[in-house]
């Protein structure tokens, strides 16, 4: 994982290099715009400003910044007045990705999603997977790599 790549969209889109994005929120770890194909009246990008190239490149070891990624996915959902219980949180997987940078879908409501858009934003498909169940994904990697630690400690 590279901390920025010129040539990438959305890495210029996080380092403010792009006039034409209006950012809705920014800190130190992540950057939120509007898609520019909006699937919903909610449909917000949260990006990483360090360059990840998707979420399948997650490990263990990133479960507290993606943990922090979600929550600001909340934060920027619920400040534009949308409701999380109505939202979809999640990431299209590999090779389904349009753009090669870990980013973050926050789209409510689901019910607005038109025919397409709920195919394209389908959950857990081949490719679109849940924030859910990347977590679960990730915890069960820490705990994996926790459980090899103890065994080998024991040795």
């Amino acid at each position: 994982m590279s901390k920025s790549d010129n040539r990438c969209v959305f890495c210029r889109i996080a380092n403010l290099q792009d006039p034409y994005t209006r950012i809705l929120f920014q800190d130190e770890e992540f950057v939120a715009f509007r898609d520019i194909r909006p699937a919903a009246d909610h449909h917000y990008l949260i990006v990483t400003k360090q360059h990840i190239k998707n979420p399948k490149q997650l490990k263990a070891e990133d479960l507290e910044m993606f943990e922090r990624l979600i929550a600001t996915g909340e934060k920027v959902l619920e400040n534009a007045g949308g409701k999380y219980e109505e939202a979809r949180f999640g990431f299209h997987w590999p090779p389904f990705t349009s753009v090669n940078h870990l980013h973050l879908h926050v789209i409510s409501p689901v019910l607005s999603m038109n025919f397409l858009s709920r195919l394209i934003f389908r959950e857990n498909s081949y490719w679109f997977v849940t924030a859910n169940w990347m977590s679960n994904r990730l915890k069960t990697m820490k705990n994996e790599s926790a459980d090899r630690t103890k065994d080998q400690s024991n040795l």
